[in-house]
Formats: structure tokens, C-alpha cells, sequence
């Protein structure tokens, strides 16, 4: 079961993109611009926080070679930024950016930018972003986080059905409790020391470096790994005792094991995407209570289907009825849950379809339909083991002759416990009633157990993948790979009263002088597609008192485009957008734009 959803793990991989998280809101200078002066900086804006690394930064020379810069740091200590300080003296030509952060939910992200000062050369150094990730370090990487996700279900939902399903007999979950221990202690490990190389995209031999290793201990991931790694000693020495624990005596106990678990869980929540974006404190909470269920839910079918192999009968009638409620609890807070996590990250209807994320996501909610499936079968089998008679529920105990002494009377038979001796339903009839109840409910708890296994490996995948929110944001700023873009696009923001803010980005191609195209799109307060009343745009040509030049725009219905906008000369142009958001309110915003010959 294990070797077959990592399988499926690795192949539902390569449906995703790298693990780009935080997208690139805009660039300072901006990408393709041409400067008449060197910048003293250059800033990155994001739509999360990032962190900053050692090479944060690589700024290239005309000619190719590295510009020295100061130090990555902050514009105006807001986390969502990265700033470098450029040296002065900067010559003529087309410079390179190559950038690389850490995203807040830990997933690095790169890529690499143009800019001109005094006019763009005439061949510029290849836009190069550095490495995105080492197969054999991602593959180790995501292999580390689908077993660490499977061990700590194991262990939180193992531990929670002893305590709350107090089963007759817990000495067959104890070889599961420290498998998945040490399973968790080995999968933490790994991505310890894998981060370093994951996060600069390099081989695995780079884990072997002490000073990487210590630079990881500073970072919040390794932070968080690091205290996992210290939470394993206490929830070891407690699941010890629970493991040795009988009926009743783990209750003393139970608030110790919950402070542990919230604790683990944390160490995810703080670490993934419930870290970034809005509403963290509600999401990490959320985060929270969304791992725990999936454990005491999981982790306690694992759990049921070793009760049910280990024992020659039934587990108790009592118990299985413990965890069916305990499961349907879990349930519901899983819904709860995922209903808000998964409007969190999708951000719009139409990221459920047009984005990975979504359709992992859809993918994830119908293997969970399929579970719950199984789980409807499962508890049709429990009702029929509680309300079956004791009799043939568990098989018949054959009496037992005692031996006599010698020249003693005729041979006696050993009492039966009371409600185990032969009558109505006894014998074979009930044994082999009681026998297929307990088959049935076995393969039931089976089938639910390999799909909960799958589930986790979409899990983990989802949980690798940029959300909705921040995909559509990063398919609005990207640009070609190659550098300078063959169109020109500026995107203005606008305020909506006191609903929120816009943005209209607009596309004028080729963004030379002459005629152009112009297309231009208004995106709403969730990033989706807004329609308005009218919209204008006009250009300028202060230096040489050209303008204003309309641009005659028509509605095609979600875009507004304009066949010809004649622009007769080169220079840096006012460009005004004047958009109508409703019968009586407007809204204008300028930005100045570079037209060349």
C-alpha cells in the first residue's frame, strides 16, 4: 500500500509546476524598462512574505559579468519585499536580475528580469534564474513529506484510539506506535538536512555541508523541523505509557497527549500554506484542527485494522462503536475545515478548474467521497456486530474435560464463561456467522485504509502546489523568459470605494513607435474578471507637448481592445486610464511608459 501511493506521489508530481507559492507582484525597476539614470536599488514585491537567502540576488552587466551588490534586505521593512543596493557608476546596457527566495510556506521560488539603463544593448546576458530544483533532491524531498504526513497520522490516530476507543487488549498497536515514531524521527531528519539543497536547488551531496546545515537552523522551516525533532522525546516517553496503558488508566493522561499533538501540528501549520496569505491566525488554527482530524480519522482506521487482524475475535462491540463516533467527529471537523481552506487558497470559482491546485484539490474531494463511501459500508458492518447476540458473535469455547484421579467418577467438564457456552446460534453455525461479520468489517476497514493512503498522497501534492490565489496572480505577471517583452504591458491599480482595490492592465503591442494595438483587461477586488461601465485611456507626450491621444477602446465583453492607437514619437509618455465603476463614480490613475523607435 505504502510503495503504491508514493508511486501515485511521484507521478501527480509532474502535474505540478516547481513550487513557486509567493508570486511576483512587480518589479522596481521594471521588467524591460529603460532608465535614463542607474538605479540606486532594485526591488521585488511579492503577493506573501518571503525569505531572503545568501544569493538572493544575482545582478549581470551587459557584458555578462556579476555586479557587485550590498546585501538582500527589505524596502521599508515590509516582509513581502526583497531589496539589493546597485553600486554607482552603472554603465550603458541592458542588466540582468536573477532572483531567488523562500517562500512563507517554505517553498522556494526564482526568476530573472531585464532592465536598461540609457537605451538596451544590443545583445544582453541570457536571463538566466539559476537552478529551480535537483530531481534527485525534490524527488528525496517530497518522499521525506509523504512519509513524515503518514507517520504522524499514524501515531496521533494510533494514540487517539487507545485513549478514546480504549480497546480490550492495546498490545497490538504498540509495533505501530514505534514504527511510526521512529518513521517521523527519520523522515524529520531527512528534511532537515535536504532543505539546504532544496531551497538553492542543488544535488543531495550539498546536505553534507556543515555551514548549510547551520545556515538552515536559522531559518524558520529549519526552526520549525527542529522543534519537531525536539517534540519527538516527550511524545515518545507518552506513547510508551499509552502503549503499556489498560482500560481507564490513560485517562489522566489524555491533556498531556492533546498538548503534544496541537504542538506537532503546529510545526506543519506554521510551515505551509496556512503561514501566508490572509486571515493566517484563523487559517493556522484551521491547519491545525484539519491535521488532527485527518489523524484520529486515518490514523485510528490503521489502528482499527490492526485490532481487528491481531485478535481471533472480535475487538469488543464496545470499541468499534467508540470509534465510529469518534470518526464521525473527525469528520465533520474536516469538512468544516477543508470547506475553509479550500476558499482560502482557491481565491475564485474559476481557479477550481483553470489552476492545479483546483483540480488537485477536486481530485482530493472525490477520493474523500470514495472514503466515506467505504465508511458508510464500514459502519453498516459495525451495526450488524453490535446487534448480533454475544453467542454468535464471538466463536463457541468447546468445553474442556478436567483430568480425574485415578478410580475417580466419570469425567467433568471445565465451566464456560458465563454467555460463552453452547445454546440458541452456538456451534459452527454461530462461529461461522461471527467469522464473516469479522470479514467483513475487516476488508471494509481495508478499503478504507488504502484509500485514506491515497488521499494522503494527493495531500501531500496539494500542499506542494501553488495555491489558486496565488497562481492566477503569477500568470498575471508573467512575462517571457527571454527578457525585454515583445509587447508592452503596465498594469494600474484603482481603488473601489471602500470595497477594495483593482487593477486595470493594459497591453500596448508592440509599444513602439507608430501604430499599435491596445487590449486592456480590469481585473477585480478577488483578482477575477470585472466588468465596467466605460473605460478611457489617453496618452501624453509632456517633453514634446504631444496629446492628449485618445485611445478609442470597445467592450468585447470581458477585454476592451482598440485596433490602432497611433504614437508619432519615441520617449516617456503619460499614459491615464480613467476607469467608470458604476453610473456615477470614476476613478484615474497615470503611469509614465517607455516608446521607442
Amino acid at each position: 500500500m505504502l510503495l503504491g501511493t508514493v508511486l501515485l506521489l511521484f507521478l501527480l508530481r509532474t502535474a505540478a509546476p516547481a513550487s513557486a507559492h509567493a508570486a511576483l507582484d512587480g518589479t522596481d525597476p521594471g521588467d524591460g524598462a529603460v532608465l535614463e539614470r542607474a538605479p540606486a536599488h532594485v526591488t521585488l514585491t511579492f503577493s506573501e512574505s518571503v525569505g531572503l537567502r545568501d544569493d538572493s540576488f544575482r545582478v549581470l552587466d551587459p557584458g555578462g559579468h556579476r555586479v557587485r551588490t550590498g546585501e538582500a534586505g527589505r524596502a521599508d521593512g515590509r516582509a513581502d519585499t526583497a531589496r539589493v543596493a546597485l553600486p554607482g557608476g552603472l554603465g550603458e546596457g541592458t542588466y540582468t536580475v536573477a532572483w531567488r527566495v523562500v517562500s512563507a510556506d517554505s517553498h522556494p521560488v526564482s526568476g530573472a528580469f531585464t532592465f536598461s539603463v540609457g537605451a538596451p544593448s544590443r545583445s544582453a546576458a541570457p536571463v538566466d534564474p539559476g537552478p529551480t530544483e535537483d530531481p534527485l533532491t525534490a524527488t528525496l524531498h517530497k518522499t521525506a513529506r509523504y512519509l513524515s504526513y503518514l507517520a504522524v497520522a499514524l501515531l496521533v490516530g494510533t494514540a487517539a484510539f487507545v485513549a478514546l476507543c480504549r480497546p480490550p487488549d492495546p498490545a497490538p498497536l504498540r509495533r505501530p506506535l514505534v514504527a511510526a515514531w521512529w518513521t517521523l524521527l527519520a523522515a524529520t531528519v531527512a528534511l532537515l538536512v535536504l532543505r539546504a539543497p532544496y531551497e538553492a536547488g542543488t544535488g543531495p551531496s550539498a546536505a553534507l555541508d556543515p555551514a548549510a546545515l547551520g545556515d538552515t537552523l536559522t531559518t524558520r522551516p529549519g526552526a520549525l523541523l527542529l522543534t519537531r525533532l525536539g517534540l519527538l522525546v516527550p511524545v515518545g516517553a507518552y506513547l510508551a505509557r499509552t502503549a503499556r496503558a489498560r482500560r481507564g488508566s490513560t485517562r489522566p493522561a489524555a491533556g498531556v497527549g492533546v498538548v503534544l499533538a496541537v504542538a506537532l501540528a503546529l510545526t506543519w501549520a506554521a510551515a505551509e500554506h496556512a503561514a501566508a496569505g490572509p486571515q493566517v491566525p484563523v487559517a493556522m488554527a484551521s491547519s491545525v484542527l484539519h491535521l488532527l482530524a485527518t489523524a484520529v480519522w486515518l490514523g485510528g482506521l490503521a489502528a482499527l485494522l490492526t485490532t481487528l487482524r491481531a485478535s481471533r475475535s472480535a475487538p469488543g462491540a464496545a470499541t468499534v462503536v467508540r470509534f465510529s463516533r469518534t470518526a464521525f467527529a473527525a469528520v465533520t471537523v474536516l469538512v468544516v475545515t477543508g470547506v475553509y481552506q479550500s476558499w482560502r487558497g482557491l481565491g475564485s470559482w474559476q481557479a477550481l478548474t483553470a489552476t492545479t491546485y483546483g483540480r488537485l484539490l477536486l481530485a482530493k474531494v472525490v477520493l474523500v467521497a470514495v472514503l466515506l463511501s467505504a465508511a458508510a459500508v464500514s459502519r453498516r458492518w459495525t451495526a450488524a456486530l453490535v446487534t448480533t447476540p454475544a453467542a454468535v458473535r464471538e466463536p463457541a469455547r468447546v468445553p474442556e474435560r478436567v483430568p480425574q484421579p485415578a478410580g475417580g467418577g466419570p469425567p467433568t467438564e471445565a465451566p464456560c464463561p458465563s454467555g460463552a457456552g453452547p445454546g440458541p446460534g452456538a456451534g459452527a453455525g454461530g462461529t461461522a456467522a461471527g467469522a464473516a461479520l469479522r470479514r467483513g468489517l475487516y476488508r471494509s476497514v481495508l478499503v478504507e485504509a488504502v484509500v485514506a493512503a491515497v488521499v494522503l498522497g494527493v495531500t501531500t501534492v496539494l500542499t506542494a502546489t501553488p495555491p489558486g490565489r496565488s497562481a492566477e496572480g503569477a500568470a498575471r505577471a508573467a512575462v517571457p523568459a527571454g527578457g525585454v517583452l515583445p509587447a508592452s504591458v503596465t498594469t494600474i491599480p484603482f481603488r473601489i470605494g471602500a470595497s477594495g482595490r483593482g487593477t486595470v492592465q493594459i497591453t500596448l503591442d508592440p509599444g513602439r513607435t507608430g501604430d499599435n494595438a491596445v487590449q486592456a483587461v480590469v481585473f477585480g477586488p478577488d483578482g477575477s474578471l470585472a466588468a465596467v461601465p466605460e473605460l478611457r485611456l489617453a496618452f501624453t507626450l509632456p517633453d514634446q507637448e504631444v496629446g492628449p491621444i485618445e485611445a478609442d477602446l470597445v467592450d468585447r465583453g470581458g477585454y476592451w481592445s482598440a485596433n490602432t492607437l497611433t504614437l508619432p514619437l519615441p520617449g516617456t509618455w503619460t499614459m491615464k486610464a480613467t476607469v467608470r465603476v458604476s453610473e456615477t463614480d470614476q476613478v484615474s490613475e497615470t503611469r509614465r511608459l517607455r516608446v521607442d523607435h
